[in-house]
């Protein structure tokens, strides 16, 4: 027989994850720090593994308690979407879509497709967040959004749904006047932040080639790793597209293929709005 968890133990461990002190965390739940402890103490008890270990005067999670904290996440952010469901079915108020995107889907691959959904769905609130990857992926399997246009991860998201959208070429950029030899004399490099599924796909082929990898700066946004190419401050791996035409670079070999894809939580239930949109970005 399964451990009669609650809906509301697994809130408490994820407040406490997500808060500097158990005392915020409390009052994120809206109950007293007393309420909080023991209702954790009974989700340890219903789990029959210890949760938590001392630190100093505090208690702070163990390391082992990381796949019940990601269950927690997981049952947390679908209960959210069941009761946002169900609301709009009593209320028959308009929908809303959370969607997520790198700026070059956002900016490049699918503004005409958000451009139309909004034209034609205006009762449906559509929220757009662009941010890295990795954010995105957290933001949905936290339940802050619905869907996720995002680069494909090196490894498997549990409790997270991907189809293949489209293959995205990356190409060598360098400054202007540069002759591109051999990839021994490539760089210094102005790249995506550590974490970056993108730049880990990029220096992983870099590696390969036996170009070494000096990071000279680095940046989120493609415009300011382009801008700094034109400053003459490195070189940097983008996908090309027709801004290219209006700076002066050099644009190298094709360097590398990164695969960009549609996330959702398995196991959703499933909003009309956001299927629409989803089916629309799969066809775009």
């Amino acid at each position: 027989m399964l451990p009669d968890i609650s809906i509301r133990q697994l809130e408490y461990l994820v407040a406490v994850a997500e808060s500097s002190t158990w005392a915020r965390a409390a009052d994120r739940m809206g109950v007293s720090a007393s309420a909080l402890s023991q209702g954790l103490a009974e989700l340890e008890r219903r789990v029959g593994v210890s949760l938590f270990e001392p630190a100093g005067r505090r208690r702070v999670l163990r390391p082992a308690a990381t796949p019940v904290l990601d269950h927690a996440r997981r049952v947390v952010g679908l209960t959210r979407d069941l009761l946002e469901w169900s609301d709009r079915m009593q209320t028959a108020r308009a929908g809303r879509v959370r969607v997520g995107m790198i700026d070059v889907a956002a900016v490049v691959h699918f503004p005409n497709v958000l451009r139309t959904f909004r034209a034609e769905r205006p009762a449906v609130e559509l929220l757009l967040s662009v941010s890295p990857s990795a954010r995105l992926l957290d933001a949905l399997r936290d339940g802050d959004l619905d869907l996720v246009v995002c680069v494909e991860p090196p490894e498997p998201r549990p409790g997270v749904e991907l189809a293949e959208l489209r293959s995205e070429p990356l190409a060598v950029v360098a400054p202007a006047g540069t002759t591109i030899g051999a990839p021994s004399s490539w760089g210094p490099w102005l790249l995506f932040p550590s974490g970056s599924h993108t730049r880990h796909r990029i220096t992983e082929r870099l590696g390969e080639l036996g170009a070494p990898v000096r990071i000279a700066a680095e940046s989120h946004q493609p415009d300011v790793l382009l801008q700094m190419v034109v400053l003459g401050l490195g070189w940097t791996v983008l996908p090309v597209d027709a801004s290219f035409e209006r700076v002066d670079v050099v644009i190298g070999p094709e360097l590398v293929r990164r695969q960009l894809v549609l996330a959702t939580r398995a196991g959703s239930v499933h909003d009309p709005a956001v299927d629409e949109l989803a089916e629309r970005l799969r066809v775009a």
